[in-house]
């Protein structure tokens, strides 16, 4: 291993038996790499991110939260062993998540929750799915502000739309569903419904623009069923997330063409969330390595596949944006704010508007380092100087901050500097409303898998899933640790599986 330069120590999964061992994370010819080594199993090298320089950038931008102040576990054994959320954990929680059910109108082989093979029923009571909804809402010092129910299919319960307004009612902002679809397509007042109780969006499971990619993910042709779920929200003006779950060899090269379906229908679509898949550990090791797709090599594909109108450099991972949080707390003195501190090597995302076809990516237009060292520099003075030094600071930061844009480049039918001002001094969250239906938030989450599992990575987590015990566990640990505990624990056997 000529050349290799250790980047740090953490401690990882074994991918046979899923005992926590220590591992390695380091640089080895442009890539970065992590090793680990199973006293039963042996040595496992597995790559971590595919270019150490983007890699590398994205450390530029790393955060540490402050976890919550009320966890549900203490920290007594090796991380990811007590999730609950523990003691040691280091963000809060941004996005919560319920399983619904485990039932589905579907059988896709890349499914880790099926009700169909595990011969059992997950389907947590209203009543359950409220305690857990203020179990999130009652994490201290920031209440979870958006939800999403998942499964399974949450379009198959009955009471789908009661949920919505429920968890309105336990006071959530931002409330969505992770579904494929079907049953939006077929019944085609259901969009209006989940809209008039209360749903904010509809992330659809969206895999390409052709057949092909459904037959071998889904096992279905599903792509008329897409368009058709797509024109019923249309309808009832239910915003879209695309979330297409990446394989490569079979859809990665589609990338581009997801992109250009997307800003045809930006009307009603909000953004792409690409998803590359995670493997299970009784996948084969050199398999994972051939089908890995890691962050850089998506951004790498969005820049060969759109011609460059949107390159890697115009990406940034999510924890970038906590200057914006901190300013706002600190400008307005108010309670904690909900910040995205999350793992820089969790994910990546950008803006891009659309002037005539072209994508132009917000970073074209506005200075984003610049934005955001003006908002760390006032956050600084702000928690150092008293009442009327706070007010000249505020009065200057949102004077210099629509002066990072450069009007002359950015799309004709776009005023960001004006939409940065309503945000920042008029606190105007209707104006940050319109930024997000003019733009379309492009966007690759990579969730990890026994094989690149990284015990930092997931103490960072702001994503996660709320179960019937009370706990409150980080997504990628609930998926590769706790999903078949959880379903064991609170199932029971399913007799018969419905018709849909």
């Amino acid at each position: 291993m000529g050349g290799m330069i250790i980047i740090k120590n953490t401690k990882s999964l074994c991918p046979i038996c899923l005992k926590v061992v220590d591992a390695e994370v380091y640089e080895d010819n442009g890539k970065i790499l992590i090793k680990k080594t199973c006293s039963e199993h042996g040595e496992f090298i597995n790559t971590y991110w595919s270019n150490s320089e983007i890699y590398n950038k994205a450390e530029n931008y790393d955060k540490v939260g402050n976890g919550i102040e009320n966890p549900q576990t203490i920290a007594d054994t090796d991380c990811p062993n007590n999730c609950g959320i523990c003691d040691e954990h280091e963000s809060h929680t941004v996005l919560g998540l319920i399983d619904v059910t485990n039932r589905c109108n579907l059988k896709c082989p890349v499914c880790f929750a099926n009700a169909a093979v595990s011969k059992k029923l997950y389907e947590p009571s209203y009543e359950e799915i409220r305690t857990m909804l203020r179990n999130l809402r009652n994490n201290r010092p920031v209440p979870t502000p958006a939800i999403q129910y998942a499964g399974g299919e949450p379009t198959v319960r009955k009471d789908l739309v009661d949920l919505i307004k429920l968890a309105k009612e336990e006071g959530f902002s931002h409330t969505q569903i992770a579904t494929n679809g079907v049953r939006l397509a077929r019944l085609p007042s259901l969009a209006q419904e989940l809209k008039d109780a209360g749903l904010n969006t509809v992330y659809l499971q969206f895999d390409g623009v052709t057949e092909e990619p459904y037959l071998e993910i889904r096992q279905k042709d599903l792509l008329a069923t897409k368009i058709k779920a797509i024109e019923n929200c249309r309808k009832a003006n239910l915003g879209i997330v695309l979330v297409p779950t990446l394989l490569k060899g079979i859809n990665d090269d589609q990338i581009g063409d997801i992109l250009k379906f997307a800003t045809d229908n930006i009307d009603i679509i909000r953004g792409v969330n690409f998803q590359p898949v995670s493997f299970a550990g009784r996948t084969p090791a050199d398999e994972v390595e051939s089908q890995r797709v890691t962050v850089p090599d998506f951004a790498e594909m969005v820049q060969e596949q759109t011609d460059s109108q949107i390159t890697v450099e115009d990406f940034y991972p999510a924890s970038s944006v906590t200057p914006i949080s901190e300013f706002i707390q600190a400008m307005d003195g108010k309670d904690a704010q909900v910040t995205f501190t999350c793992h820089p090597h969790c994910g990546t995302a950008t803006y891009v508007f659309l002037d005539d076809d072209k994508m132009i990516p917000i970073t074209r237009f506005i200075d984003v380092d610049r934005f955001f060292d003006l908002l760390v520099n006032s956050t600084e003075k702000l928690e150092d100087g008293g009442l009327v030094a706070k007010a000249k600071i505020v009065a200057r930061a949102t004077m210099e901050l629509p002066k990072t844009v450069d009007m002359s480049k950015s799309p004709e039918s776009v005023d960001l500097r004006s939409i940065i001002t309503a945000v920042f001094k008029e606190r105007s969250y209707k104006a940050l409303g319109e930024f997000h239906k003019r733009t379309l938030l492009v966007s690759c989450m990579h969730f990890m898998d026994p094989f690149n599992f990284d015990q930092d990575r997931v103490r960072r987590c702001v994503i996660h899933y709320a179960v019937p015990d009370g706990r409150i566990i980080p997504f990628c640990s609930m998926n590769t640790l706790y999903r078949q505990e959880i379903e064991n624990k609170f199932s029971k056997p399913l007799k018969e599986m419905p018709k849909y």
